[in-house]
């Protein structure tokens, strides 16, 4: 009887990982790998072990519970080898002297160089190729337990794949997000009028820490493995032979690192990626130098807190102070009053700046800021100039609060706030504010949009100021004698001037673009590309989009209640349907349309991308698989067909390879898009 106990109980432990991971896939990570007929059989053999030995069932067992209930502890836990930091030099003096004191032990060693990925440290424990357990770093000895919201990572495997998977291993890596991803959260938020994060690092550290899996599982945090602690079953001769073995196992490593035999190599790698720190995916601070083969960091050993066989070579912040002379408000395309910083020109990454973004009233009381403060500022994703707070102790007592203004600043109408608790105000004058007139207009023409030549500021300046156009609903309808009208579309002689030409055929160009083109082109709030995609293909017209109900917008996926209550709002708006219907009177297309010219080839087939295309931009790519049939997707899943691989592609390559999705280059699509 011992013998068939011993049975059920091992039997029970296997049902119950197997039905929990499920569970996981299926209310978390919306992401199911099985049939619910094939779920509900894992949990009635469960409840069939235990009814016969009801002495095996634990309180927390699966076929006590709903399924769904998944939350993250925090729970403390040791790391089996202790997970150390770097120590860090600033200049080539400090580095020559650690080269000096690394070469006084071991000669002539070959030199591992990566880059120092700003994001925050993870281990992870593999038992049996198996992923059971996720610690930050913590004090190096002991950290929190993220599992569950580690396992949401896409591209991280859950388990190991490859010909030689230890039997034990502790990977350590960093979670970050990509600076792109971040600036794209931090504009969702403050659309929303939620609290901005004030860097990736930070949104990365916050999206691990929460309780819910689903809200980490809903942030796109990515991860780069870039060592091993505790190792069973895995022979390692050098630090770039274990990033092999790491990539073998299916585990995302980076593509960044070089092995160097000199100082000057070293150095090399170095200024290179300080000249293009900036054209990396994710946040750097510095570079990492390690020594390559394993047997001389066994010689060189370690501090009580670093390893001596390694070192991080931090880049100076680029950080500067300015003068901040005044802080003035814009008024954005969907009527949000954003308060900016107005400083005395200062040079930072690059570029003279003397605008910064400061978001809204919250934000600026949270940082501190004053009128007549020095102030310190950076490029946010070197990119966006961003205010990070004052010096307080350049103070002179004159400094003086900002109180936002009560009347919209281009057409006088009350601010207030849309909704209760949002801490972003707007003009509710949307239709003449002369402000959110022409942004909207600025914005028609952008890429984000419809992508009209010559239809960018400037223009959108002057077809309003000489009241050639009223609003968005005369885009189409603008002709060569209206824009003679207008010295930007005319010669100092008065002949008609290139931008006049330009514009006529871009807009006759701009009429076919496809259906989430023009969804986005209305500027409906919230509705960026990725939801106007999924109501361009989920309803196949605008015609069907504005007659739908708030219930059956918000199921689709990518859509959801905001969204939807947003597009219902805009639809209820006289002068928003009066521009449709001028668009579609001029031409514009106002249905997906499938040409008999354009064969189905790709129909039925989901496709993702990543990485870089040689023929088709972002969105082209989407456009050319929307056109011929097929779905274009943000996410791996089972049910991808394929996923396309550009250069430098990101995680979305290994989670393909986990999941075994077809994988295909460039050359394959066009004979699969040609029908082949």
């Amino acid at each position: 009887m011992s013998t068939e106990l011993n049975k059920a109980r091992h039997r029970i432990a296997e049902l119950t990982a197997e039905i929990r991971d499920h569970q996981f896939k299926y209310y978390v990570l919306d992401a199911p790998t099985i049939t619910d007929a094939q779920f509900d059989a894992l949990l009635k053999e469960l409840q069939h072990v235990e009814a016969k030995f009801p002495e095996l069932l634990e309180p927390d067992s699966p076929s006590l519970g709903v399924g769904g209930g998944f939350a993250t502890t925090f729970a403390q836990h040791d790391h089996i080898e202790k997970m150390m930091s770097l120590d860090n030099v600033f200049d080539e003096n400090e580095l020559g002297a650690w080269f000096d004191r690394v070469e006084k032990e071991s000669p002539s060693p070959e030199f591992l160089c990566e880059l120092k990925v700003d994001g925050l440290a993870i281990n992870l424990l593999y038992q049996d190729g198996q992923l059971v357990r996720a610690l930050t770093r913590g004090n190096g000895t002991t950290g929190e337990d993220v599992t569950l919201n580690v396992k949401t990572i896409k591209g991280l495997p859950h388990t190991l794949t490859g010909k030689k998977v230890p039997s034990l291993i502790e990977v350590r890596g960093e979670v970050f997000l990509p600076v792109a991803a971040f600036s794209q959260l931090n504009e969702e938020l403050e659309e929303a009028g939620k609290p901005l994060f004030a860097n990736p690092r930070n949104c990365a550290a916050g999206s691990l820490r929460q309780k819910d899996p689903r809200i980490t599982a809903s942030r796109p945090l990515q991860i780069v493995v870039h060592g091993i602690g505790a190792v069973d079953g895995l022979q390692l001769e050098s630090q770039s032979d274990a990033y092999a073995q790491l990539k073998a196992l299916g585990l995302p490593t980076s593509s960044r690192f070089t092995v160097a035999t000199t100082r000057k190599e070293v150095l090399a790698y170095i200024e290179n990626y300080n000249l293009h720190r900036h054209d990396v995916e994710h946040e750097i601070d510095g570079v990492v130098i390690k020594v390559d083969h394993i047997a001389e960091q066994k010689k060189l050993g370690f501090t009580s807190r670093a390893p001596k066989w390694a070192i991080a070579y931090k880049y100076p912040p680029e950080e500067v102070t300015t003068k901040l002379l005044d802080i003035k408000v814009s008024v954005g395309r969907t009527g949000r009053v954003t308060p900016f910083a107005f400083m005395e020109p200062v040079k930072v990454a690059g570029s003279t700046v003397t605008n910064a973004t400061l978001h809204n009233q919250e934000e600026i009381e949270r940082k501190g800021v004053l009128i007549g403060d020095t102030v310190i500022i950076r490029k946010a994703g070197d990119v966006i100039p961003e205010v990070l707070g004052p010096v307080k102790e350049k103070r002179t007592g004159k400094e003086k609060a900002f109180v936002m203004p009560s009347k919209c600043p281009e057409c006088a109408s009350a601010l207030r706030a849309i909704s209760e608790g949002d801490v972003d105000i707007r003009c509710p004058n949307s239709r003449s504010c002369p402000a959110q007139l022409r942004e909207r207009i600025y914005y028609i023409g952008s890429r984000a949009a419809l992508d009209i030549d010559v239809l960018g500021y400037e223009a959108a300046v002057a077809l309003l100021t000489d009241h050639i156009i009223t609003d968005e609903a005369d885009i189409f309808a603008l002709t060569e004698a209206k824009l003679m009208k207008s010295e930007f579309f005319t010669k100092k002689d008065g002949t008609k001037g290139k931008n006049l030409e330009k514009l006529l055929a871009a807009l006759d160009t701009a009429k076919s673009r496809p259906l989430w083109r023009v969804i986005v082109a209305l500027s409906i709030r919230h509705v960026g590309p990725t939801a106007a995609q999924a109501l361009a293909n989920h309803f196949g017209s605008m015609k069907a989009i504005s007659q739908a109900s708030q219930d059956e917008l918000a199921a689709i996926d990518g859509v959801g209640d905001v969204i939807a209550q947003s597009i219902i709002e805009w639809f209820t708006v006289d002068w928003h349907r009066n521009i449709i219907t001028a668009w579609e009177k001029a031409g514009v297309l106002m249905v997906n349309q499938k040409s008999a010219d354009v064969p189905q080839t790709l129909a039925g087939l989901t496709f993702v991308v990543t990485g870089g295309l040689q023929g088709f931009t972002r969105d082209s790519i989407a456009e050319t698989i929307t056109a011929h049939g097929g779905k274009p997707s943000s996410s791996v899943s089972k049910k991808t067909d394929y996923v396309l691989v550009g250069e430098d592609p990101g995680s979305k390559l290994a989670k393909a390879q986990e999941l075994g999705v077809a994988i295909i280059d460039e050359a394959r699509f066009l004979e699969l898009l040609a029908g082949k």
